[in-house]
């Protein structure tokens, strides 16, 4: 009896709990950072530190380029009123452009929309993935945008004969620059083109952000250089979305 028991008790100390039949294989928990809604809020607050402070991180190739574009915005700025002076005067014109502006970003949240919903529905993690990372762009940059309109209090080119005056009182929300229909197509073109291996489907995309930007001019929502700033705030976030939250992005 003493050498069946022994023998009993050696074989349930060898046989692990992961190779009974019931019992159960605990789920592994979810990484802090990990790409789900429930995440979503702290994902969008580290992005924010880190959009934020990337200047101070940034190497002496990107400050170059930085100052180089603040350079030729500045330039593009100060063409800004004589362009709208003169030029997308037809009202009829701007009326169908300002639409076909917000359709097409429209189109480009919706997009992210369809492929969150869908990867969920399929399981599939790549499509759940870049739906999820095109809405977080679009979030952080509409999030730096507001802050770039509440700080430049810039008249609309339907105002003040077109002279786009910043830092005026009562412009509030309605600020010109920077454009945020140019920033949102932008962030998310960005990121759905370059998870993207179909050329004519990159084309489209960019395709439809230009557009977004060129309408908001010619509906004369806004200056030139409003949809400039706008559209490359919207690509670079989009950038930066993608190279924090993924490993194979180049």
């Amino acid at each position: 009896m003493f050498l069946v028991a022994a023998c009993i008790c050696a074989q349930a100390r060898a046989q692990s709990p992961a190779q009974l039949p019931d019992a159960p294989t605990p789920a592994p928990a979810p990484a802090p950072d990990a790409l789900t809604l429930r995440n979503a809020p702290r994902n969008f607050l580290h992005d924010q530190a880190g959009i934020w402070t990337s200047p101070f991180h940034a190497s002496e190739g990107e400050l170059v380029m930085g100052l180089f574009f603040i350079a030729s915005a500045g330039a593009l700025g100060s063409e800004d009123t004589n362009i709208m002076q003169h030029h997308f005067l037809n009202l009829s014109t701007a009326s169908h452009a300002s639409t076909a502006s917000t359709g097409m970003v429209g189109v480009l949240g919706a997009v992210p929309v369809a492929y969150y919903g869908f990867g969920r529905l399929r399981h599939n993690t790549d499509q759940e993935t870049t739906g999820y990372l095109a809405g977080e762009a679009m979030a952080d940059s509409l999030a730096v945008n507001e802050v770039f309109k509440i700080s430049s209090r810039r008249e609309r080119p339907n105002v003040d004969n077109a002279r786009g005056q910043f830092f005026q009182p009562g412009v509030g929300w309605n600020s010109s620059f920077a454009s945020s229909h140019s920033v949102l197509a932008w962030s998310s073109a960005t990121v759905l083109a370059s998870r993207s291996n179909h050329f004519l489907y990159k084309v489209a995309l960019y395709g439809m952000a230009s557009g977004v930007a060129a309408a908001r001019v010619v509906g004369r929502d806004h200056f030139p250089s409003d949809v400039y700033v706008g559209s490359a705030v919207g690509w670079l976030i989009g950038r930066y979305v993608l190279h924090h939250h993924t490993t194979d992005y180049e």
